[in-house]
């Protein structure tokens, strides 16, 4: 079993930023890729980011390219999302999940591993 516990969301203003953090941890057999999602009510959950096992190969949604950042410190076992440029449609609960693709989109029904999430609210 793998346990994800995020941190670091809140509420910010619009244009500004974020970093959310997930820390992993259990059996080293499902350390595996990491990634986040985001889920509005009432919509599908959408995947953002990931980050392959050894940190060098990356995966960002359109809406994630360009103003967020990905990485991991394997030492400390923990995933970063760096969020920058933050809009109002960026207002989800953002969930850490495992495993995921740092190649191509990845659906949250392939997701194994959840962490319980953490609200980012962005105010115009």
């Amino acid at each position: 079993q793998l346990q994800l516990v995020e941190s670091g969301g809140g509420l910010v203003q619009s244009g500004g930023s974020l970093r959310l953090s997930c820390e992993a941890s259990g059996a080293t057999l499902d350390w595996d890729a990491i990634g986040w999602f985001r889920q509005v009510a009432g919509k599908e959950r959408e995947e953002v980011s990931c980050i392959n096992a050894d940190g060098v190969s990356r995966y960002y949604s359109d809406s994630a390219k360009g103003r967020f950042t990905i990485s991991r410190d394997k030492d400390k076992n923990l995933v970063h999302l760096e969020m920058n440029n933050l809009k109002p449609e960026d207002t989800a609960v953002y969930y850490c999940a495992s495993p995921c693709s740092s190649w191509y989109p990845w659906g949250a029904s392939e997701v194994d591993y959840w962490g319980r999430g953490t609200q980012v609210t962005v105010s115009s």
